[in-house]
């Protein structure tokens, strides 16, 4: 199936949908660091990014008519500044805002199907009726804004639209969810809201995949069967005290716990502990020692035996505190690159030549790839099912 991406980023999104059996006609992305990653890896005869078609521009400036075929889905994730806890907060205000672009791709290229990723910021109660003007619009595209008309005036006229009983020439079914990457097996607390559009006309009926991990199940395996650091060779006198908190915990909810289906979320160790330690000399590309680390309030790493803290890719420059390891010692560590590329779920042969800094922003940026391949799954087995009836009725 045939995709188009916009604001690619480092390719954390492009790679799940590719995973998930998409094929990109286009990646748009106008940063340069980013696009030099992507290029880099496009020479890595294995690597999943080698044949992907790399726009390096703004959005703005792409030329959508270019791709010339049906498209069976648009992705992207419109630059989060605007909607982010840690930017400016401006929204529709901030010159960063990119959904319009995306409107503009929906409209243009018609896709059977769309796939948007941003930042939880976006369902700030400030930023709600942006928020809904956002869905309303990516429900009926065509229903442009008029000039000199606000954005205000233009939700109040869709909304007139949209709960009117004149059907669309194109018109999407649209839904929208705060998701936790570490309810889907990412070893990273990683909340994000993502909007999943399917064109009308389809009639397909889509839901949102059920967690399929959870936090109660990593209880579970760490305190009352042990098997957590059982997994992991750490013996009794290593392991940390259960507090009476938790014991509490565990005794009320104990009966659920044992029946859970789920597995449990996966922590820092589960992903890192195979690699070899950071302080030594490794063959294993982007597994360097950064020194420096300290912890202060509010920047104290991330847990060894927990999900990681969210990798960000901060405002002014890379935050620290979110990009380091938190060991059961005392002591605190900058993650390596391939240490945080693994907390985001990218493959070891995903390679990142740019400095650490700049490969952390990149990184702390991304979409985690097991995420978006979950997701895009999902809206692949839909699209492909309808299309496989389709056939079928044009060959009765």
């Amino acid at each position: 199936m045939k995709s188009v991406e916009l604001f690619t980023g480092a390719g954390g999104l492009a790679m799940g949908t590719a995973k998930a059996g998409f094929h990109h006609l286009a990646l748009v992305e106008r940063d340069k660091h980013s696009c030099y990653t992507i290029r880099e890896n496009q020479q890595r005869s294995n690597n999943a990014a080698s044949n992907w078609r790399l726009h390096q521009m703004d959005v703005a400036d792409f030329d959508i008519s270019t791709i010339g075929k049906e498209i069976d889905l648009l992705a992207g994730g419109p630059p989060c500044q605007p909607f982010s806890i840690g930017g400016r907060h401006g929204a529709h205000l901030d010159e960063r805002d990119m959904f319009p672009q995306f409107f503009r791709a929906v409209r243009e290229l018609r896709p059977k199907a769309f796939l948007i990723e941003n930042v939880r910021g976006l369902l700030r109660q400030n930023f709600i009726n942006y928020f809904e003007y956002i869905i309303l619009q990516l429900t009926h595209p065509e229903v442009l804004l008029n000039d000199n008309e606000s954005w205000i005036e233009h939700v109040a006229r869709l909304e007139r639209h949209h709960n009117g009983a004149v059907p669309d020439d194109l018109e999407y079914k649209v839904t929208y969810k705060l998701l936790n990457a570490a309810d889907y097996g990412v070893p990273q607390k990683r909340e994000r809201v993502f909007i999943v559009g399917f064109r009308s006309d389809l009639n397909i009926n889509w839901s949102w995949t059920e967690p399929t991990h959870t936090e109660e199940a990593l209880i579970w395996d760490k305190w009352v069967t042990g098997e957590y650091w059982e997994r992991h060779s750490i013996p009794s006198s290593a392991r940390p005290d259960c507090n009476p908190k938790l014991r509490a915990r565990l005794q009320k909810t104990g009966a659920s716990l044992l029946g859970s289906m789920t597995a449990p979320w996966r922590t820092v160790r589960d992903a890192i502990s195979d690699l070899p330690n950071s302080h030594a000399a490794s063959s294993i590309p982007n597994h360097i020692y950064i020194p420096g680390a300290r912890s202060y309030p509010g920047h104290t790493g991330s847990p060894l035996d927990e999900p990681a803290k969210t990798l960000k890719a901060g405002v002014h420059g890379v935050p620290g505190g979110e990009n380091m390891l938190a060991l059961p010692s005392g002591e605190v560590r900058y993650f390596t690159v391939r240490e945080a590329a693994r907390l985001q779920t990218f493959p070891d042969d995903y390679y990142f030549p740019c400095t650490w800094g700049e490969s952390m922003r990149q990184i702390g940026n991304a979409v985690p790839v097991n995420l978006a391949y979950i997701i895009a799954s999902s809206i692949y087995n839909h699209l492909q099912f309808v299309t496989a009836n389709k056939k079928i009725v044009n060959a009765v």
